[in-house]
């Protein structure tokens, strides 16, 4: 197992992980990595793989100890570098427990202070907030477009896992700091980059950046995007994920990855001919179409457009709105809604039943029938 992590061999892990594998990491590692992994596939991207998207570091044990009929003890250390830079030299202890010849469980013991300091400080490149149940998370490299790189993927990866463990967050707002959104991926950044190790740095910052993505869209909470200057490339995945897109006048939106000779990350292959067509976005792919606001009205990529100075006014408007809505029926809403284009109508209508039911026992929907026989606004409280 030690060997497979350390290359990266997952069909290895694979074969020697049990169906029902379930890992365990010490709470307290920096980066929200730790808690319990449900599944091999779980423990390889949310546990080994976010110890990987923030460390250059392997599990080099020394000690084996068997403890009963099923069950090793691994001790050793955890030696290498975080990719900010800090050494880590940490001990562990790993309780691995065998079903037959595969490992069904394993529980990790170490020391997550010494991880703490090799992580060291964050570079502040994403901001949280959250205010009378409003989370914002707001990109913060306005002197580089709040273009993306591998510290704003980590800190933005690390902020939605924060918003899905607080407790009463009911709408979401995404925004940038200064006049851009994100003009995407940093391509000063990749130039700088030796052509042999951009690949590697490619999959590290892509990683945790698709996770974030991927969490936002499951929220219960609605996601509003407020946008000014470029909305660009695999920043164009942050608008995606939101529900109701909020745009400046002055806004632009582009892929750019013909330009580079890239191809697209942010979930913009799967996300956006659902949204404005096939044809359309073979056009904004092949021949790097630029929009300008009405343009990305037309085609469905935002709500709605303002002055340029109101957008994150309308924006926080519609997340108060929201937050005082039945967050629990919006989460099973924004569920159905992007489950649609994948199931057939049956199952659909099935889900969609089955759904009702569910949201019928919630307190919000008890309070909203009365309230409307009552004839008179309904009080939710997200429950």
């Amino acid at each position: 197992m030690y060997d497979a992590l350390s290359a990266g061999d997952r069909e290895h892990l694979d074969r020697i992980l049990h169906p029902d594998f379930v890992g365990e990491i010490a709470e307290g590692m920096p980066f929200q990595v730790g808690g319990k992994h449900d599944g091999a596939a779980a423990m390889r991207r949310n546990g080994w793989g976010g110890i990987a998207r923030h460390f250059d570091a392997r599990a080099e044990p020394d000690n084996f100890l068997e403890i009963g009929d099923d069950r090793l003890l691994a001790t050793g250390r955890y030696r290498g570098r975080s990719r900010n830079g800090g050494a880590l030299d940490a001990a562990f202890a790993h309780i691995l427990t065998f079903d037959g010849e595969r490992i069904s469980a394993l529980q990790q013991f170490t020391d997550t202070a010494r991880w703490r300091d090799a992580a060291g400080p964050t570079t502040g490149v994403v901001r949280l907030d959250i205010v009378e149940g409003i989370a914002t998370l707001r990109l913060n490299r306005p002197e580089q477009g709040n273009a993306i790189n591998e510290a704003m993927a980590s800190e933005l990866n690390a902020a939605v896992k924060a918003i899905a463990d607080a407790s009463g967050v009911r709408a979401i707002v995404i925004a940038g700091s200064g006049a851009n959104f994100t003009v995407g991926g940093d391509v000063a950044l990749f130039a700088g980059t030796e052509p042999a190790e951009l690949p590697a740095r490619l999959r590290s910052m892509i990683d945790g950046y698709h996770l974030a993505i991927e969490r936002l869209t499951g929220f219960d909470a609605p996601v509003i995007a407020a946008v000014r200057g470029a909305a660009a490339g695999g920043g164009l995945g942050l608008l995606y994920a939101a529900d109701i897109v909020v745009a400046a006048h002055d806004s632009r939106f582009a892929l750019g990855y013909a330009a580079l000779g890239l191809t697209s990350d942010g979930g913009n292959t799967w996300f956006l001919p659902r949204m404005v067509g096939m044809r359309r976005a073979q056009e904004l792919f092949l021949l790097n179409r630029r929009l300008t606001a009405d343009e990305a009205l037309a085609y469905g990529i935002v709500t709605r457009v303002v002055a340029d100075g109101e957008v994150e006014d309308e924006a926080y408007g519609i997340a108060r709105k929201l937050a005082a809505g039945p967050t629990k029926a919006y989460g099973a809403m924004r569920r159905l809604l992007r489950q649609s284009f994948e199931t057939g109508l049956t199952e659909q209508l099935g889900e969609e039943c089955e759904t009702i039911v569910v949201s019928a026992r919630t307190g919000d929907a008890q309070e909203g029938v009365v309230a409307f026989a009552s004839k008179r606004r309904p009080h939710f409280r997200g429950l």
